[in-house]
C-alpha cells in the first residue's frame, strides 16, 4: 500500500511538471484560448456543448502597422478661411450660372491641390457643410464641369480636324448637352460677344474700296449691338486692345500707308477718340507718332546705305563701317540694332505697322 502510494505520487509530479514545461517551451505566436462565457441548462435539458476554441492563427490579433504619412491637405483653419473668401466673392449672385461654374473651378483647383486622391469628394463635403443652400446645384456644375473637361480631352483629335467654324460649332452642341443650353449661353456669354466682334473685324479687314472712316463706325455700331448698355463702360476698360485690334486689320493698314503723312496723323487721331481717348492722352499718341516717324525715317535712310556698303565691303571691314553707320543713325540705340542683325533680325526691313510700331 505505501508502495504503490509512492507511485501515485511520483506520476502526479510528472505530469505537472510536463504541463508547466508545455506552458514554458510554447511558441510564443500561440494564442490563448478565451475564457468561455458560462452556461446554464434548463432543468431536463443536457447542457450546452461548449464550443471548441478557434486555432491559434484565426485568434491571433492582426500585426500593429505603422501610422500612415498624413495626407497632404487643408486644416479647418484654412477651410474656415477659404469658405469666408468665397462668401464674399459669389455668395450674394450664387444663383447665377457664370458665377457657379467660377467658383466651382476655383474649388477644383484648390481640393485637387490638397487632395490628389479624393479630391471630389472633399469638395462636397466642404460645399455640404458650408453652401447647404446652392449644394444641389453647385455639385451638378460640378459633375458637369468635370464631364465637359473629359469630353474636351476626349474630342481632341476629332477637334483638330474641323474648320475653326465646324469646332466652334462642335464645342457649342457639346456645352449645350452637357450643362442646358440657357446655363450654357450665360456661361459663356463673354466669349458669344467676343467672337461677334471677331466676325466683324475679320469682315472689316477684308473690305476694299470702304473708307477708313466707315470701317470705324461699323466697328463702334457693332460694339454698341453686342454690348448694349454695357458697351461704354466696356470700351473704355479695353480701350488699348479695341483699338489695337481695329489698327492690325490688313485693310485698315492699307488705307494708312496709302495717305500723307498729315492725313495719316488725323486718321489716327481720329480712331484714339472714337475709342475714348482724352486729349491729353491724343497729344501723348500725337508725340509717340512723330517720334516713331522720326525713328523709321532714319532706319529707310541707314537700310539705303547699308545695301551700298555691303555691295562695296563685306567681314570685318563692313561690320566697321555698320558700327560706324549705325551709331550716326540710331545713337544709344545702335548697340541693340546691332545686336539685332547679328542675330539675323533687320527691323528696318519689315513693314512698318502704322499706329503700332
Amino acid at each position: 500500500m505505501r508502495q504503490r502510494t509512492k507511485v501515485l505520487l511520483v506520476g502526479a509530479v510528472a505530469v505537472t511538471c510536463g504541463v508547466l514545461g508545455w506552458g514554458l517551451v510554447r511558441p510564443t505566436g500561440a494564442a490563448v484560448p478565451a475564457a468561455t462565457p458560462a452556461t446554464t441548462s434548463t432543468p431536463g435539458q443536457a447542457p450546452p456543448t461548449t464550443p471548441v476554441a478557434a486555432s491559434p492563427s484565426a485568434a491571433t490579433p492582426p500585426p500593429v502597422m505603422p501610422a500612415p504619412a498624413p495626407v497632404r491637405g487643408a486644416g479647418d483653419e484654412e477651410l474656415e478661411a477659404f469658405a469666408t473668401s468665397l462668401r464674399e466673392k459669389y455668395g450674394a449672385k450664387l444663383h447665377e450660372p457664370y458665377l457657379q461654374i467660377r467658383m466651382v473651378e476655383e474649388l477644383m483647383r484648390f481640393f485637387q491641390e490638397r487632395f490628389p486622391d479624393r479630391w471630389e469628394q472633399e469638395l462636397l463635403a466642404f460645399l455640404k457643410a458650408n453652401f447647404p443652400e446652392h449644394y444641389d446645384a453647385l455639385a451638378a456644375m460640378l459633375r458637369n464641369r468635370v464631364d465637359y473637361e473629359k469630353w474636351v480631352k476626349d474630342s481632341d483629335s476629332y477637334l483638330r480636324g474641323l474648320s475653326a467654324e465646324q469646332r466652334r460649332s462642335a464645342t457649342w452642341d457639346a456645352r449645350h448637352r452637357l450643362f442646358g443650353k440657357e446655363n450654357a449661353e450665360r456661361i459663356w456669354v463673354s466669349e458669344r460677344k467676343n467672337q461677334a466682334i471677331a466676325d466683324t473685324l475679320r469682315t472689316l479687314g477684308a473690305q476694299e474700296g470702304v473708307s477708313l472712316e466707315k470701317k470705324l463706325s461699323t466697328y463702334k455700331e457693332r460694339l454698341q449691338e453686342v454690348h448694349g448698355e454695357q458697351a461704354a463702360a466696356y470700351v473704355e476698360r479695353h480701350q488699348q486692345e479695341l483699338m489695337n485690334r481695329f489698327l492690325d486689320l490688313p485693310s485698315v493698314q492699307t488705307d494708312l500707308g496709302g495717305m500723307t503723312p498729315a492725313e495719316r496723323n488725323q486718321s489716327l487721331r481720329a480712331v484714339r477718340k472714337e475709342m475714348g481717348l482724352d486729349a491729353e492722352a491724343l497729344q501723348r499718341w500725337d508725340a509717340l507718332d512723330q517720334t516713331r516717324d522720326a525713328r523709321w525715317d532714319a532706319g529707310a535712310k541707314y537700310m539705303a546705305e547699308r545695301e551700298t556698303l555691303a555691295k562695296e565691303l563685306s567681314g570685318d571691314a563692313l561690320e566697321a563701317k555698320l558700327v560706324e553707320l549705325r551709331a550716326r543713325y540710331f545713337g544709344g540705340e545702335a548697340e541693340t540694332i546691332g545686336q539685332e542683325e547679328a542675330s539675323g533680325f533687320l527691323r528696318f526691313s519689315r513693314p512698318r505697322q502704322w499706329g503700332r510700331n
